[in-house]
């Protein structure tokens, strides 16, 4: 496996970590969709939060949450529509990033609600 896909594998460990440390109920971790992939899905009370990950190992050419495009969040909004209607949900829906700078021992973690 290539260097930036352990790299991105250990930040979504990370993040999982963050998250039920924090007190979510995670439901899914790398649910696709077509073309696009929720890196964790989890219920914030009764939203249903679909949760993006970005690691980098520096941030000397910007922050990880900087390089989510315009695609990425239509692909979301599509993956959203269709993981309620695949569990029949009616939940709101609300988007947030975790974003990680992981250059040592103890990664810098942003966690970013409603972010888009």
């Amino acid at each position: 496996m290539a260097r930036h896909n352990d790299l991105g594998k250990k930040g979504e460990e990370i993040a999982a970590d963050f998250l039920k440390k924090n007190g979510a109920n995670i439901l899914q971790r790398n649910w696709r969709f077509l073309k696009a992939e929720i890196d964790i899905i989890f219920l914030d009370e009764n939203i249903l939060v679909l949760a993006e990950v970005k690691t980098r190992s520096t941030s000397a050419h910007g922050n990880p949450e900087e390089f989510i495009s315009d695609k990425k969040l239509s692909l979301y909004l599509d993956a959203a529509e269709e993981y309620l209607k695949e569990n029949k949900m009616d939940n709101e829906i609300r988007f947030d990033i975790v974003s990680i700078v992981y250059y040592s021992e103890k990664p810098i973690i942003k966690y970013i609600k409603d972010a888009f």
